[in-house]
């Protein structure tokens, strides 16, 4: 666990330059705009150990397959996020001497911020050259949320001891690879590198297009020079590479004077237009940037956060690592994902990292859903179902090639376009509850919204590929004398190739039960949706009839004397040791154990039994709740980003607030504080909608109850009051839970009916009811 960022409610902060945190700290500090994000790498050259990383939302690149030993059914590529060229780079030289952090003599008051309550990052030090040269150094850096294809930086070098030489040498670099390339092969191809200067603009573009999926990108940049405020009109000088473009400014400087290079770039991508008029979008894009220049659009960015800040802020008083931990998980969120587009998705690391090739998982689904229908409209919440209902026709083809027949669907576990794109064997073809998840969605959706249009226009033909793959998924056990599913892996990756995994029945046998209600529903309210529908996938009644067999006779291990169902077959035979137990030194046990000690121990990487008790609580009582949390969380050692959060809820249910806290500060600080030692290879993205439900969900006990929403409050005795907001059809709630008592306040046209501790409330627009 690391612990050097500075507590703030409303930064990310870093003082004092070490070379150590350098790779984790661009992981931290780095920003995105929904259509584009970067790590925080030093724009001036660097020549320690760093992982460069600038990404384009959906752009990638199908690398081939590595594994050992090549099994039939295994998808040929691993859909990767591509580290895309290179625009923030800034050459800086100070009397011929190249400005290098890692070289320099001295570094002091090196200060880095990432302000979440206004969109942008910055990054100040002095610094002692080689010879002896001393500069004060500032930048500013953002990715701006209204242009979404423009970044902008502010890089200011004032001269401290003496007159200087300084040179400003900005550029556009295409010759990038990724990190965790399978073959080490070139992703992309140059075909064009520009400058245009002239008194009025000094532009450069880079055309280039990423291999065998053939995305063209223009790459671009226009530069300003600055001396003490003032524009200088000076022309730079260029120089043009195969892959590389620079322009340079040489400007003398007198002692205590300021020297600023304002530098706008981004990316134009044939996704939103005409391949054949990528400069031109790129001209039209730095115009705008232009003419607005860096101050008012910075000023329009801190404009656009305040906005997004008005309904998804979660503020904490009393506690103010609580409250940092939170706003950088919201902010991080929204850096990722707007909702503007439904082509688009939410990968585990984002734009922060490689790892797990920037895909979607059922991540989305399980953790990222509530967040973006409480704090967006539901609009945003519904491109991510549409998302996957434009993808349920590669999800019956993955279900082919694994021998499922009649239409059945197998969704993905990791996907950039609707293919599997994953090449671990255990994950590829054994988590299929990630079917389970994507009908959960649709549910959640319904319930929460209440717009049941989705699902004759879309989420029943989704419903139904699904609900034909656990049908045929199952088979049925003459020594049972019931249906079993085998060979799969529950959400707990710690247990491989398992039979009767209990939240993969238990799931699996509710898509069949709500697929069963909702054809019923679409047949009795949308005749002319049915119709289609049933023409469409060919569905009998014969088929419906099997699948009611299935559900209603789906075995689920259970343990008489522990009265608890169990992970799955099994599970008691394996030496059941607390996590308590287990030397510090052991942990992560993912970094300190083989795979098949692994395997043999009843560790748990994250709730699989509890993930099963969070979607269906209503389901099981609270006692029984209680029964499998203190049979399962000693066997929890949490190295799933999304564990903490499910266990906090759920601690937060069974009144166990201390216990609650532990695991929110978990959840929400999990980067920031370097949990599981990884940081420096990007954030847990999704994971972050989790602790977000921590709060909401956990300690504020939002629940829909009888289509109406329901709280049972309760507060972290470290907090003096925190508060949030929904927006739930369309209705702005704000909650305020405080150590007496609860404030609802809600913005809308007429009242609204909410239940607080099992009691109904009726709420009237703009009058605050205290419970």
């Amino acid at each position: 666990m690391r612990d050097y960022i500075q507590p703030d409610p409303w930064s990310i902060i870093e003082e004092g330059f070490d070379k150590d945190r350098v790779k984790a700290s661009e992981s931290i500090f780095s920003i995105g705009n929904g259509h584009m994000g970067q790590r925080a790498n030093f724009e001036e050259s660097y020549s320690g150990e760093t992982f460069q990383g600038s990404y384009i939302a959906g752009v990638y690149y199908p690398d081939k397959t590595r594994v050992g030993w090549w099994k039939n059914g295994y998808p040929e590529n691993f859909a990767k996020v591509l580290n895309a060229p290179n625009w923030i780079g800034i050459g800086v030289a100070v009397n011929g001497e190249i400005l290098d952090l890692n070289s320099c003599k001295e570094v002091t008051d090196f200060r880095r911020e990432l302000n979440m309550k206004e969109g942008w990052y910055s990054r100040s030090f002095d610094a002692v050259l080689p010879k002896d040269v001393v500069v004060h150094v500032k930048v500013v850096r953002f990715l701006s949320l209204d242009l979404d294809e423009v970044g902008a930086i502010r890089f200011e070098v004032t001269s401290i001891d003496a007159d200087a030489e300084v040179v400003f040498r900005p550029y556009l670099d295409s010759g990038i690879r990724n990190e965790d390339s399978n073959w080490d092969d070139q992703f992309w191809e140059t075909t064009e590198v520009a400058s245009h200067i002239s008194s009025e603009e000094s532009q450069a573009f880079i055309e280039s297009h990423t291999l065998k999926t053939n995305f063209k990108v223009c790459t671009f940049m226009e530069s300003q020079l600055y001396l003490n405020g003032g524009q200088i009109d000076d022309k730079p000088s260029e120089e043009k590479k195969d892959l590389k473009v620079a322009h340079e400014y040489v400007q003398s400087v007198k002692k205590g004077e300021t020297l600023a290079l304002h530098k706008f770039g981004g990316y134009t991508v044939s996704r939103n237009h005409d391949a054949s008029e990528l400069v031109e979008a790129a001209k039209t894009a730095l115009k705008k940037a232009t003419e607005m220049g860096f101050d008012a659009l910075l000023e329009q960015q801190k404009q656009v956060w305040a906005k997004i800040w008005e309904t998804a802020d979660i503020a904490i008083e009393g506690d103010v690592k609580a409250q940092q931990g939170i706003r950088f998980n919201i902010f991080q969120l929204n850096q990722t994902y707007l909702g503007k587009d439904s082509r688009l998705n939410i990968g585990p690391k984002g734009f922060t990292g490689e790892k797990y090739g920037g895909s979607t998982y059922w991540d989305t689904e399980a953790y990222c859903l509530p967040f973006y229908m409480a704090t967006k409209s539901q609009e945003v919440a519904r491109n991510l179902l549409k998302y996957r209902y434009y993808h349920l026709d590669k999800a019956i083809e993955n279900a082919q090639k694994l021998g499922f027949v009649n239409g059945a669907a197998l969704y993905p576990m990791v996907t950039m376009n609707g293919e599997e794109s994953h090449n671990e064997w255990e994950i590829t073809f054994e988590e299929i509850h990630r079917n389970g998840a994507i009908a959960f969605a649709i549910y959640n959706y319904v319930r929460y919204t209440g717009d049941y249009s989705y699902i004759p226009e879309m989420g029943l033909e989704v419903l139904i590929g699904i609900s034909r793959f656990w049908h045929q998924r199952a088979n049925f056990s003459e020594p049972k004398g019931q249906y079993v599913i085998l060979g799969v892996t529950g959400p707990n990756e710690y247990e491989n190739n398992v039979s009767n995994n209990w939240y993969t029945n238990y799931i699996a046998k509710w898509c069949i039960d709500y697929t069963l209600q909702q054809l019923e529903n679409v047949k009795d309210g949308f005749p002319e949706d049915y119709d289609r529908i049933i023409g469409k996938t060919q569905l009998t009644g014969n088929v419906t009839d099997y699948w009611r067999e299935v559900s209603e006779n789906l075995y689920l291990p259970y343990s008489k004397k522990h009265q608890v169902y169990l992970q799955q077959d099994g599970f008691l035979d394996k030496e059941l040791v607390n996590v308590e137990d287990l030397p510090a030194a052991q942990r992560p046990i993912n970094q300190k154990w083989s795979w098949d000690r692994i395997l043999r121990s009843p560790f748990i990487k994250q709730a699989d039994v509890l993930q099963g008790f969070y979607f269906f609580e209503d389901h099981f009582s609270t006692e029984e709740l209680e029964r499998h949390f203190d049979f399962y969380e000693p066997f929890t050692v949490h190295e799933s980003s999304l564990s903490p959060c499910v266990h906090a809820i759920q601690a937060a249910k069974l009144g166990r607030m201390d216990q609650a806290y532990r695991l929110y500060l978990r959840t929400s600080r999990l980067d920031l504080d370097d949990y599981n030692k990884e940081v420096e290879e990007g954030l847990h993205i999704t994971s972050m909608a989790g602790t977000w439900m921590s709060i909401v969900e956990g300690f504020g006990g939002m629940r829909m109850v009888d289509d109406e929403l329901s709280f049972t409050p309760r507060i972290p005795e470290q907090w003096t009051s925190y508060s949030f907001k929904v927006n739930f059809r369309n209705r702005i709630l704000k909650v305020t839970v405080g150590k007496i008592e609860t404030e609802f306040v809600f913005e809308g046209n007429e009242g609204m009916a909410i239940q607080v501790n099992g009691e109904r409330v009726v709420l009237r627009p703009g009058k605050p009811e205290r419970v």
